[in-house]
């Protein structure tokens, strides 16, 4: 089996897939063979244009519109994933938000809203795929989570919590799952070309980059497939892998 196909048969729940790191992680897995689910929350155009582009290249995606922080939509999304599939194989959590501001400033629902959706939708989307990954006894989860939850930012309290939980949490969930054969492992990304970036200042951001330079979503996308289908992927669990230009150093 050649790395192209070597995802072939696999079914991929991909969360935020609809741009920037989740957008790249659900093409390179469909590039390896595996079956996409685009989830997304609010741009159905947007998810809409991921599914296109792997259907065009030959490969098999569906958008799939859910709230991660809310269990009854988890829920109702992997009932449909299921129905369709019968199975998961790899998921990847990588929904995420932002409420920034200095924590004497920070309101309640900047708080509640950051957690919920990067904490708690990483436990809601594990806790589902797990049931199905534990019946077949394989599975692989890759939780992205960043480099501020290893170092810390300013104006940041509310994210930066959220992402160092996600690494706690795939501490425990790696111990857990070992003995079904199930990987679990976290991606701790420093400052990426999105979106989300585009915004920031970029000049002073180098500067705290040993490389210089900021990284790109294919270089996240190229770290989840080696984890999800190379066989030494297979034999790494409970590790947070910093990709990051050297920041957490």
């Amino acid at each position: 089996m050649s790395n192209t196909d070597s995802l072939s048969g696999k079914v991929a729940l991909i969360t935020g897939a609809s741009r920037g790191i989740g957008k790249e992680i659900a093409l390179e897995l469909s590039r390896f063979g595996a079956e996409v689910f685009i989830n997304y929350s609010s741009s159905d155009e947007k998810a809409e244009e991921v599914v296109n582009s792997i259907k065009n290249s030959g490969g098999k995606a569906h958008k799939l519109k859910f709230d991660v922080s809310r269990e009854d939509s988890v829920s109702s999304a992997f009932e449909e994933i299921i129905k369709v599939n019968g199975s998961i194989d790899i998921l990847i959590n990588n929904a995420g938000i932002t409420r920034d501001g200095l924590l004497m400033r920070m309101k309640s629902e900047q708080w509640d809203d950051v957690l919920n959706t990067n904490l708690k939708g990483v436990f809601l989307c594990t806790k589902y795929a797990s049931k199905f990954m534990m019946k077949k006894r394989s599975g692989s989860i890759v939780n992205i989570s960043s480099v501020v939850g290893i170092i810390g930012n300013p104006g940041q309290a509310n994210y930066s919590a959220a992402k160092a939980g996600v690494i706690g949490f795939t501490k425990t969930c790696a111990k857990e799952f070992a003995s079904r054969g199930i990987n679990v492992n976290a991606i701790a990304p420093g400052f990426i070309e999105t979106e989300m970036t585009e915004k920031l200042n970029t000049e002073e951001i180098l500067k705290v980059i040993p490389l210089g330079k900021l990284g790109s979503c294919t270089q996240i996308a190229n770290l989840v497939s080696f984890l999800v289908s190379s066989d030494a992927g297979r034999y790494i669990t409970g590790q947070t892998i910093s990709i990051d230009g050297g920041m957490s150093i």
